[in-house]
């Protein structure tokens, strides 16, 4: 089983979970600082909300699809490598205070998504204490091999 993910990021957390608490009538299944995410069961989503600055407006952060196991995030980078895509792969990365294996990829429209499972709690939000950015890949362009990303979630 899986789910779709939708991160967003914005700039009244706690609104915005008061707000989603509601909409999906279920309460945040992790919270730290500056992020909240929901696993809503019906329909299957996780929903991942990211503090951003004051007064700006929501904006996806980035996309992605939940698995529950690494052999499925390895499945889906070979299919998704195989398919001619550019991957980005990162194993035990924490990030969004959890430990994923993940591969990243772009849309057609530079929108990123993730396939990724969460092996574990983590203590930070930021990798290597950058300002969370899911997807953003390091000035390298990414190769087909995969290349480390700068982004989390």
């Amino acid at each position: 089983m899986s789910r779709v993910q939708l991160a967003l990021r914005v700039s009244d957390l706690e609104g915005s979970v008061a707000f989603y608490s509601k909409l999906f009538d279920t309460e945040p299944a992790k919270r730290r600082p500056g992020y909240a995410n929901f696993a809503v069961e019906n329909p299957p989503l996780k929903l991942v909300l990211i503090e951003g600055g004051p007064g700006e407006p929501t904006v996806m952060d980035h996309l992605g699809v939940e698995v529950f196991a690494t052999d499925e995030v390895t499945a889906a980078t070979r299919r998704l490598t195989d398919a001619g895509l550019i991957t980005l792969e990162e194993n035990d990365t924490e990030c969004c205070y959890a430990l994923q294996d993940k591969v990243w990829v772009r849309g057609p429209g530079d929108e990123p998504w993730e396939v990724y499972t969460v092996k574990g709690d983590a203590d930070t939000l930021t990798k290597g204490g950058d300002e969370c950015r899911c997807g953003e890949t390091s000035a390298a362009e990414p190769s087909a091999a995969g290349a480390a990303a700068t982004g989390c979630c």
